[in-house]
């Protein structure tokens, strides 16, 4: 059955150009200081998301500002629980003195492909968020073992896809050191976007159908292209006749 609303987020605060690409997204995923961003990155990020009325979430990562939070890092479920609840905390409480509320929690990087195949750190990262605010929503991987966390720990959990990642078989994204992880090319992103629509499939890298669950739609905010990226998918997902809309917003 093809989708009637779906959630747009962008990873932000990250160093790009995010007023460009706000206009065009549901939710932001504002990054917490530990792979990029400071606190007065987090705050204008923040003002930003107010002001198109965008839905406001953590990004938070492993300490590992060098790897812009990309390298797979030694961790245990005890660190990832703390760094997790840590960020949080913080993006928590500079939305509340803006007058506002944190929306959701999605993890970055390696963090967030830890959580996707390791049940231990998945179910740190849930516990995180739930002893942060047990009515955040965590945003991970379709049918991972994060999004399985959540929901086993009772959370309202979103299930993500990715316009501009290439997918393996088993439902991982194909690692960035693998030539055409990254869908540079906006034409074939725009394809893979709409299969999901259509479809509600990818096509993995190998050829194979890819069934997956998408509440939320993805674009990395720290292409040079984010902006044309971002309007082109708004664009698309209105001609497909898809409402754009926070996941769990009321109508």
């Amino acid at each position: 059955m093809a989708l009637t609303r779906i959630d747009f987020n962008c990873d932000l605060g990250e160093g790009c150009d995010d007023a460009a690409v706000l206009p065009f997204l549901s939710s932001a995923n504002i990054a917490c200081g530990f792979h990029a961003g400071d606190p007065g990155s987090m705050q204008t990020t923040l003002a930003l998301c107010l002001d198109h009325d965008v839905a406001i979430g953590a990004h938070p990562s492993l300490f590992d500002r060098e790897g812009f939070g990309r390298r797979e890092l030694d961790v245990t479920a005890m660190q990832a629980h703390a760094l997790v609840l840590y960020q949080v905390g913080a993006m928590q409480a500079l939305a509340r003195a803006a007058g506002s509320a944190l929306h959701h929690v999605k993890p970055h990087g390696a963090l967030y492909n830890l959580s996707a195949r390791s049940p231990d750190i998945a179910d740190a990262i849930a516990r995180a968020v739930r002893d942060a605010d047990p009515a955040l929503i965590l945003v991970g991987l379709a049918a991972s073992e994060s999004t399985a966390a959540g929901e086993r720990l009772g959370l309202r959990v979103a299930h993500e896809v990715f316009a501009e990642r290439r997918y393996e078989a088993d439902g991982r994204l194909t690692p960035r050191a693998m030539a055409g992880a990254v869908i540079e090319n906006l034409d074939e992103a725009l394809a893979q976007v709409r299969q999901l629509l259509r479809d509600g499939s990818v096509t993995t890298r190998t050829g194979e159908r890819l069934p997956l669950r998408a509440d939320t739609l993805c674009l990395h905010g720290d292409r040079p292209d984010a902006a044309e990226f971002a309007r082109a998918l708004h664009q698309a997902l209105r001609a497909e006749g898809v409402e754009i809309r926070a996941f769990g917003a009321s109508p």
